[in-house]
């Protein structure tokens, strides 16, 4: 027995099957909707609606005289800026989850203690948590946070609020500093993101700062495949 949903719906999950399994990469022409109208017995407005559809999702892109092609649906980031990653997510019309691994206070060993302007042996918080986009491992955020600015840091239920979102509202950002690099990671973070450890990831150093105190300190790893970082500048002309 066929399907019962609508035409134009059936066109759009063969898309859909078509794009999530690989079968058509980013920037992959898809049929035109002549030829879909055909394959699925079918109007062409009823092709239209569906490629339309999937367009106004940010699955497909038009291109005047070109074709349709498979749009490049990896997650981004801002370098310039510092963003609540959830809203991030669901600014894209996606689903947003997190795994929190630990949530702790510890004392700052050499790394941290350098990175986040304490001495070493200060108690500081220390959080790990995964961020998911429609249920898939996009960033592992290992944070460490200077308690004596953020001290109700740690009584955050994280799976409800993010860090970014705690931090902003407790010390307004005023500056940033981000360090970023390609590398390749250990079993345990490639196990946390679903990726594996040859493939090769974004890591990110960030460090804030709420007027002269120094709040913040967190590595940022993202898989290579599902992420990438965008910065823009705007010069005046003179």
């Amino acid at each position: 027995m066929g399907s019962t949903s609508p035409l134009y719906l059936q066109i759009q999950q063969h898309l859909l099957e078509k794009i999530n399994g690989g079968d058509w990469p980013a920037h992959h022409q898809i049929p035109p909707e002549e030829q879909l109208a055909r394959d699925f017995g079918v109007s062409r407005m009823t092709a239209n609606k569906a490629i339309r559809d999937l367009v106004q999702q940010g699955y497909l892109i038009r291109q005047p005289g070109l074709g349709t092609f498979v749009t490049d649906r990896k997650a981004e980031s801002s370098l310039v800026e510092v963003h609540n990653i959830a809203e991030e997510v669901r600014s894209r019309g996606h689903g947003y989850s997190n795994e929190v691994l630990c949530s702790e206070a510890i004392e700052a060993d050499d790394e941290v203690a350098l990175r986040l302007g304490v001495r070493l042996g200060t108690r500081v918080f220390h959080t790990l948590i995964v961020h998911c986009e429609n249920g898939v491992p996009i960033q592992l955020e290992n944070r460490y946070v200077n308690p004596r600015w953020v001290p109700d840091y740690l009584d955050t239920d994280f799976t409800r609020h993010t860090p970014n979102e705690v931090l902003v509202a407790a010390c307004p950002i005023s500056d940033i500093e981000h360090v970023v690099e390609a590398v390749l990671v250990d079993e345990t973070t490639a196990r946390h993101l679903d990726t594996d450890t040859t493939r090769p990831c974004l890591s990110m150093i960030r460090r804030t700062w709420s007027g002269d105190h120094l709040i913040s300190y967190a590595r940022l790893i993202h898989p290579g495949e599902r992420y990438k970082l965008r910065s823009s500048v705007h010069r005046n002309g003179s």
